[in-house]
């Protein structure tokens, strides 16, 4: 489904937008599921080991910041997880026929709402033996500037992995003092389109400022010959296989690694580990509007 160009743009810029890879007919399925998970919320005031609310989430107007884990609780999620076309994309991405998967959630930000999530590098919270990992956002809406849509910094994939840490602890979000966000480019989507960022590439998102929902169906997925430093069990690590044989050598290549240790005040989510920081890292408020 990729271009020689498409290959290219991802491999140098560190990111990909591919239009079309999801029906209309299975991003229906998918807007319905994730519609009634935000009627359920309504029965919850705290967050669960499913769902993580918006602070201003009430059971008369339920907000949900983000579905944990919605391959386990739902087959629509798992099916779009284990998706030919998407499967076919990240193999020809990072260049192996193998493919895991790591990681699971779903972002939701409501019209006119939606916590920002602050600049950060996935390889900051999880990084492995080699660098081929990536993830993929499924947009169930339409993603663009106003609704807060993924923004990224191109090329940081190649550069350093910057501090993540405040105060002697991981919280999830750049503190490095000379961080620029200025040329930031943003990643606009139809429904059904979906996003692809390398796991060391600087990006984030603002909030919604439209009165359009933008939800996010995001799976992380790795090489399968790459290991978690922070370790993991033997069973966990097969249960993730999608393609190949789990391997017991991993692959280990010469990339730059930050541990999330000493580990963060506040844990949960992404969301309730920035809320610690004391400046947001954005410069940019205007950008998605």
């Amino acid at each position: 489904m990729l271009t020689k160009d498409q290959i290219e743009h991802y491999h140098s810029r560190g990111y990909l937008g591919v239009e079309g890879v999801f029906t209309a007919a299975e991003v229906a399925e998918l807007g319905r599921v994730t519609d009634e998970f935000v009627e359920q919320s309504r029965a919850f005031t705290q967050h669960t080991d499913i769902f993580d609310l918006e602070p201003d989430h009430t059971p008369e107007a339920p907000k949900l910041r983000r579905l944990k884990g919605p391959v386990q609780v739902h087959d629509v999620y798992d099916r779009a997880l284990r998706n030919d076309k998407v499967l076919d994309i990240v193999s020809a991405l990072m260049g192996t026929t193998g493919v895991r998967y790591n990681g699971n959630k779903l972002n939701i930000k409501g019209a006119r709402s939606g916590s920002p999530v602050e600049w950060h590098q996935d390889w900051s919270f999880y990084p492995h033996t080699n660098d081929d990992l990536l993830a993929v956002g499924i947009c169930i809406d339409e993603m663009t500037a106003a609704n807060g849509c993924l923004l990224v910094i191109p090329g940081s994939h190649k550069g350093p992995i910057l501090d993540h840490h405040q105060d002697g602890h991981f919280v999830g979000a750049v503190t490095d003092p000379a961080f620029d966000d200025g040329n930031a480019e943003k990643v606009e989507l139809a429904a059904g389109g979906i996003s692809i960022h390398h796991v060391r590439a600087l990006h984030g998102s603002l909030p919604n400022r439209s009165p359009h929902p933008r939800r996010l169906l995001l799976f992380q997925y790795a090489s399968d010959d790459s290991w978690p430093l922070l370790g993991s069990d033997w069973d966990s690590y097969c249960a993730g296989y999608l393609r190949g044989e789990p391997c017991n050598q991993p692959r280990v290549t010469n990339v730059p690694v930050r541990l999330a240790l000493p580990t963060s005040l506040k844990g949960g989510s992404i969301y309730e580990t920035q809320t610690v920081l004391r400046a947001s890292t954005f410069k940019h408020a205007d950008a998605s509007r």
